[in-house]
């Protein structure tokens, strides 16, 4: 039996499981912002993120409860919004609505998450004060993007409609993270299109090619050898423009992502990079289907909505 409470620890122990920092690194960053709240007096104690002191990633969280039950059927959407709130009531079996994307303080606090950018950027030998320092702006940027939006509105549907409701962002991303970079590394590329080869075998992949929206190569030819492959995907959104300069004189030959936008595919291009784009969707739906795979071995049952292409890996069941 799971309620929402095991399913929000779920998330957050496989986030960290599958961190490309490592878990002792998790672990010290979360020992340094309990020192730093232990620091704290008045109103800045008062209204620190408790939550944040044992879930290391600001964009998963549990946004509403409704009623504290045992679930036993959720509705699962990459974007969930108003209208998929109202379909978990409309379609009257549902216990639990669960989102990828962030609502609420989950999205207004996006930014913090990001500092592990820079942490997985050093392992790749990128000089960790460049990293930060980029950071630093870029996390300033994301704030101020989000700040002054109505990020409240799902949450508050959920609210007036009486409908559980969670997220979860970068602990899925980090899963997806990891089982990309397996599935490459075991393939050994020598050249992009032995990467794309590696993708096309990936069921979520092979859905969406059939959508029309599959892995594409934006930067660089097929031909190209990839050199040091980076697959990014977690971190709460895209780093620094400026930091693919740094990535490249660092050895990185091929970024592999789920996204990237028209300024930093510039960057990428005048630093001499591979980049391949898997998918957004797709992509975070690898992330989410392997979190909800253990949710389906407990006898949970998936619904899936919203973008999430759903592929079980249970041996008992494949979607």
């Amino acid at each position: 039996m799971m309620k929402i409470e095991d399913i929000y620890a779920l998330s957050i122990r496989k986030g960290i499981e599958a961190d490309p920092r490592g878990e002792e690194r998790v672990q010290k960053s979360l020992e340094r912002k309990r020192e730093k709240f232990e620091k704290l007096a008045g109103h800045e104690k008062e209204e620190f993120d408790q939550e944040s002191l044992k879930n290391p990633y600001s964009d998963t969280r549990v946004l509403y409860v409704a009623e504290d039950k045992e679930i036993k059927k959720v509705l699962v959407g990459i974007d969930i919004e108003a209208a998929e709130i109202l379909l978990a009531k409309e379609l009257g079996d549902i216990d639990l609505v669960v989102a990828h994307h962030p609502s609420g303080r989950a999205i207004q606090d996006l930014h913090e998450v990001m500092d592990m950018q820079a942490d997985i950027l050093y392992s790749y030998g990128v000089p960790i004060n460049v990293a930060e320092g980029l950071m630093r702006e870029r996390k300033s940027e994301v704030f101020r993007t989000w700040n002054p939006r109505n990020n409240w509105r799902a949450v508050d549907a959920a609210r007036l409609l009486g409908v559980n409701f969670l997220c979860m962002h970068t602990a899925t991303d980090n899963q997806a993270a990891k089982f990309l970079r397996e599935k490459i590394e075991a393939e050994g590329p020598e050249r992009v299109e032995d990467v794309m080869n590696a993708l096309r075998a990936i069921e979520e992949y092979k859905k969406a090619i059939e959508m029309g929206a599959g892995p594409v190569i934006l930067s660089g030819k097929p031909e190209n050898r990839c050199g040091t492959v980076y697959v990014g995907m977690t971190g709460g959104t895209e780093p620094p423009p400026k930091l693919y300069e740094k990535m490249a004189q660092a050895g990185i030959g091929t970024i592999v992502d789920m996204h990237i936008g028209e300024e930093h595919k510039k960057e990428v291009e005048a630093a001499s990079m591979n980049i391949v784009v898997t998918g957004h969707m797709s992509s975070d739906s690898i992330g989410m289907n392997l979190i909800l795979d253990e949710l389906e071995k407990q006898g949970i049952e998936i619904v899936p909505c919203s973008g999430l292409i759903r592929v079980s890996r249970n041996a008992t069941q494949m979607l």
